[in-house]
């Protein structure tokens, strides 16, 4: 039986009541974030705890630490037998009656859960095939927000193309996917568009810029066109859940001659020994 956390209280999923006053509800009044865990340890927890604070700061939520997060997902990971997991956690505004501003002594509320997750191997070693879209949603995408309606139909109209993920660009510039962020490689040097207010700056975003300085690959993070894009050497596309996936089809155009390249052959080399280290993953 799957546990779950909600509004202070651990109970069995068959017996979990969701409030519908709930903010996360009525205007998707909150952010979330999701962690991998391996054989029963969490992957840069540190860093989803850390971001989790910081857009809660942007949005003007208070009143949860992140000493009571840790314990949270700590606790709800022990007291569930799943050892490769996808833990959920988002936090709301809180529990009133429909009104768009701000509640008044109101305390925010946690929704925690946990899915069976396993590693995306098919598609890491077979590469993917994107569309591409303009990019058509708010100004504060660095916000882990609630608010994914845009994300959601750019992922459906990907569904309908047969594809994996729908690449998006503001003005001919590609900024992320609906549910990744990209990188391209060009002639050695691996580029992406810049941690702003466009796109979510990924946990293995970072992992990925960490790795490549590890292994002296030429980095640039003032990001590339639509153009470009279609024109890379290799091409990536990295979140937490899809780890670090190849793109070997862009619309029409094949990337890559159809094959995972080696740049990201190497960027995957590290970053699997990063799990193993920890001993995560036999």
């Amino acid at each position: 039986m799957k546990i779950s956390f909600y509004n202070g209280e651990f109970k069995n999923d068959d017996e979990l009541r969701v409030k519908y006053q709930d903010r996360a509800f009525y205007f998707g009044d909150g952010v979330y974030e999701v962690i991998r865990y391996y054989e029963g340890e969490f992957f840069t927890l540190d860093e989803h705890l850390d971001r989790l604070m910081n857009s809660m700061a942007e949005i003007e939520i208070e009143g949860v630490s992140r000493q009571e997060l840790l314990d949270i997902v700590t606790e709800l990971k022990e007291r569930n037998t799943i050892e490769n997991g996808a833990l959920y956690i988002q936090v709301s505004r809180g529990i009133q009656n429909r009104n768009h501003a701000y509640p008044v002594d109101v305390e925010p509320v946690v929704l925690a859960y946990i899915n069976e997750a396993r590693r995306p191997r098919t598609q890491s070693e077979n590469g993917v095939h994107v569309i591409t879209s303009e990019d058509y949603r708010w100004l504060k995408c660095h916000v882990k927000s609630l608010n994914l309606l845009a994300n959601v139909m750019e992922k459906e109209r990907a569904v309908k193309a047969g594809a994996h993920e729908t690449v998006m660009h503001r003005d001919q510039v590609v900024t992320e996917g609906s549910s990744t962020n990209v990188f391209i490689v060009k002639n050695g040097v691996l580029k992406t568009h810049p941690a702003n207010n466009f796109i979510l700056n990924g946990i293995t975003r970072l992992e990925v810029l960490k790795i490549a300085k590890q292994l002296g690959i030429e980095t640039d993070e003032t990001g590339f066109t639509v153009e470009e894009l279609k024109e890379a050497d290799e091409v990536i596309i990295t979140s937490t859940t899809q780890e670090i996936t190849p793109v070997v089809k862009i619309d029409d155009t094949i990337i890559s001659d159809g094959q995972r390249g080696s740049v990201t052959n190497r960027i995957q080399e590290v970053f699997d020994a990063n799990i193993h280290k920890l001993n995560l993953v036999k």
